[in-house]
């Protein structure tokens, strides 16, 4: 008889979703150099943009923790638009249920995807916001999960974590081993720049996909 599991249920650790999975983390630097090479460069009025998010959104925060729809409302949706995704080739879909099937079809895992990027009905980009009491590293298995559950397994897809506080990127391929590398965490409160590199990376995320 078939089981089927809520993904947040089954999927509660790194090691959970490296078992279930057959995933492993790439230990080579090159696996994942979107987060860090040919950053594409952007202007001072998209700057001044991101000045604003950030004020808006540290303003916001000082009044307490603040929960899921208020961080997609105040950082998620705003750095999609910025960085194009909600113009063409990209099309959005909010509130996406994913499926895995395994062990020849006697489990099945299910989620819903907060925010899904697709570019020519692939699975592209997957945002998985978590309120600000929660730390990113949190919704990292569950982001796997999800990110394993794109049906193609010639294309790599990337993720986005955030809480609103940090956002941490990743990038999974399904090809003979599944593999997955990270970004390193960028954090609002340090300082503009960080949420400059943000938008960059968002940037060089649409142009790697957009030509796969």
């Amino acid at each position: 008889m078939t089981q089927t599991t809520v993904i947040t249920e089954a999927i509660t650790s790194l090691r959970d979703a490296h078992t279930r999975f057959g995933l492993v983390r790439s230990e080579d630097e090159q696996f994942f150099t979107e987060w860090y090479e040919q950053l594409p460069q952007i202007t001072e009025a998209e700057k001044n943009s991101l000045d604003v998010l950030r004020r808006r959104y540290l303003y916001h925060r000082g009044e307490g923790d603040l929960l899921e729809g208020t961080v997609m409302l105040l950082v998620v949706s705003p750095l999609l638009a910025l960085a194009g995704f909600y113009d063409p080739p990209f099309k959005i879909a909010a509130e996406s249920s994913v499926e895995l099937v395994l062990n020849d079809g006697e489990e099945i895992l299910r989620g819903r995807i907060d925010v899904l990027v697709l570019q020519n009905q692939f699975w592209v980009v997957v945002l998985e916001s978590k309120k600000t009491t929660l730390s990113v590293w949190s919704a990292l298995p569950q982001a796997l999960a999800y990110l394993m559950a794109n049906p193609n397994t010639d294309k790599p897809v990337f993720g986005m974590v955030t809480n609103g506080d940090d956002i941490l990127f990743i990038k999974l391929t399904k090809a003979g081993t599944p593999r997955y590398d990270l970004s390193r965490v960028f954090a609002f409160f340090t300082s503009a720049r960080e949420i400059y590199e943000v938008l960059q990376i968002l940037r060089r995320v649409g142009q790697a996909i957009a030509f796969v």
